[in-house]
């Protein structure tokens, strides 16, 4: 059976286009024609002029509706996570776990393997965010957790996790080459987060090997003019970085000038949590941001579609660039090659929403998860 989505504004590649019908078998992206070509024999779906764009892909965020996995990591939490995201457009997601015991860490890893055979598909993996990290930019990671990684510590993480750590921030200036070698050799993705390097050391290992940048501005050096620090040296080698677009973590200026010196290699991510009252991270809602007890911003409360209305209508950047820097661009560091388009051979992970950046229906694996529309 084939499914012919018409009757809609396309988004992908950049580029927003009408008169396209998208056809879906199983689980692809079988081809886009034009809607005057739809075969006899497909089911057909009218969007009624909707945006259909690629699934969102969130590889920050710590927990959701109640549920802080970074802090109490469970398959429960897990489970709420994705169930959550998937019904605000988000297909891919990494959980991720801040600086924290040991214990957690590893309770985080148990969990995220016992999940990984329930998951309906939009769960990847973890990404640690720490505690790898520095102390002298450590944000709202408590500093009793920071330390140096030790090849074996490391080592044995990754070893039990059976592929299911994707992704790692540390901050590059601090560990051991060893470490940061080994973790390349496993196909981690490495990124640079809570760093004071200098420019001379961003230079030195930014896509040397460490592809990627946790949340740029954030817990790092700002620019002076006789100490460059860390940002231009960013800006001049474009790793793959992220940006928290709320308005709070970054102000609105500094994301254009972001977009404006990274262009296709920034992407956002919601950072998000979930109010929490026990654990390293208490988490208290303050107006549309969360803070720690002693008032330290400590995480967003967006979602990846309020993301994009942000660049769009705060920031000036195109619809359709916004939805490449929540899809394609982390699809691409996460080297998920069939998805953050929609393309033939493409995967059927999409989303429907509204110009009032209202989900209307997420597609995963070709199925309508929210059955908006009748067919």
């Amino acid at each position: 059976m084939i499914t012919a989505l018409h009757n809609l504004k396309l988004i992908s590649g950049g580029n927003i286009t009408e008169g396209k019908a998208v056809l879906i078998s199983g689980s692809q992206i079988i081809d886009v024609i034009a809607d005057t070509a739809i075969p006899h024999d497909a089911e057909k779906v009218n969007l009624q002029g909707a945006y259909l764009a690629p699934g969102f892909i969130d590889l920050q965020i710590y927990g959701s509706g109640g549920q802080l996995f970074a802090g109490t990591p469970t398959v429960e939490a897990l489970r709420q996570l994705e169930d959550d995201l998937l019904n605000q457009g988000t297909i891919g997601v990494f959980a991720t776990i801040g600086t924290n015991t040991n214990e957690i860490v590893e309770k985080g890893i148990e969990a995220a393997k016992a999940f990984r055979p329930q998951s309906r598909g939009a769960f990847w993996g973890l990404h640690l965010e720490g505690p790898y990290l520095n102390p002298a930019k450590k944000g709202a990671h408590p500093e009793k957790f920071i330390k140096k990684a030790t090849l074996a510590e490391v080592k044995g993480w990754v070893e039990s996790a059976d592929g299911v750590i994707k992704m790692i921030t540390i901050a590059p200036e601090l560990q051991d080459q060893e470490v940061i070698d080994y973790l390349h050799s496993q196909g981690i993705i490495i990124s640079s987060g809570h760093s004071n390097a200098t420019y001379a050391e961003g230079k030195a290992f930014l896509n040397k090997p460490i592809p990627a940048v946790t949340h740029l501005f954030n817990a790092m050096p700002q620019m002076h003019h006789r100490e460059p620090g860390y940002i231009p040296a960013i800006f001049e080698e474009k790793p793959y970085t992220s940006i928290v677009a709320d308005g709070n973590h970054v102000d609105w200026p500094m994301i254009r000038l972001a977009k404006r010196e990274l262009g296709d290699k920034l992407f956002l991510i919601t950072d998000a949590v979930t109010a929490a009252t026990e654990g390293a991270y208490q988490h208290r809602l303050e107006g549309d941001k969360y803070v720690m007890p002693d008032g330290t911003l400590s995480g967003s409360s967006l979602t990846m579609l309020k993301a994009v209305e942000n660049c769009v209508k705060q920031v000036g950047i195109d619809l359709a660039e916004a939805v490449n820097m929540a899809s394609l661009y982390p699809a691409e560091l996460s080297k998920q090659t069939k998805k953050g388009k929609i393309e033939k051979g493409f995967d059927a992970d999409l989303v429907i929403f509204t110009a009032d950046f209202e989900v209307k229906d997420t597609i995963l694996k070709g199925e309508f998860l929210i059955n908006a529309y009748a067919h």
